[in-house]
């Protein structure tokens, strides 16, 4: 699942610009808490903020960040805090790629390295309990989870 960003929806060169990345895959239980709050955030239209999904983050994330000043990576975690967390990223070095596996540094790294490029970043990390299964939907505890994420962000994001 991947939200696609139209002309209409980037914002001029002059206006403050935002990215939320929300990925994971929705079809493995509590992984898919960020495509749930892009969904949620997408369906606020919020004025500003543009919205993507995705199964996961790849180096082609890198030219999409570069357009940005301020780039949200969402995903869950296993073992993080409750009910999420909020970070500030800066770039780091992958020790390697591939098509599984590309975290939210290394795309930072490559959009400064490739496109001079450097948004301020943070990552949004929803906690999550039940990823083992193929099923969709999210537990009733990440539930909870989301909507504390969503009231969270929405206020940082229109006090940004």
């Amino acid at each position: 699942m991947s939200v696609g960003l139209t002309k209409s929806q980037q914002q001029p060169e002059s206006a403050a610009r935002i990215l939320l990345i929300g990925y994971g895959n929705p079809a493995r239980q509590d992984d898919g808490l960020g495509p749930a709050l892009a969904e949620q955030l997408t369906a606020l239209s919020m004025e500003g903020v543009d919205i993507d999904t995705d199964y996961q983050l790849s180096v082609e994330h890198a030219w999409d960040i570069s357009r940005y000043d301020t780039v949200i990576f969402v995903d869950a975690s296993l073992e993080g805090e409750q009910p999420f967390s909020f970070k500030p990223l800066t770039a780091g070095q992958a020790s390697s790629f591939s098509s599984h596996s590309v975290s939210p540094q290394a795309v930072l790294r490559l959009a400064q390295e490739l496109f001079q490029a450097q948004p301020q970043a943070y990552l949004l990390a929803i906690r999550g309990y039940q990823f083992g299964e193929i099923e969709e939907g999210l537990s009733a505890n990440a539930a909870d989870n989301l909507k504390a994420a969503q009231a969270f962000i929405c206020q940082w994001l229109t006090s940004s």
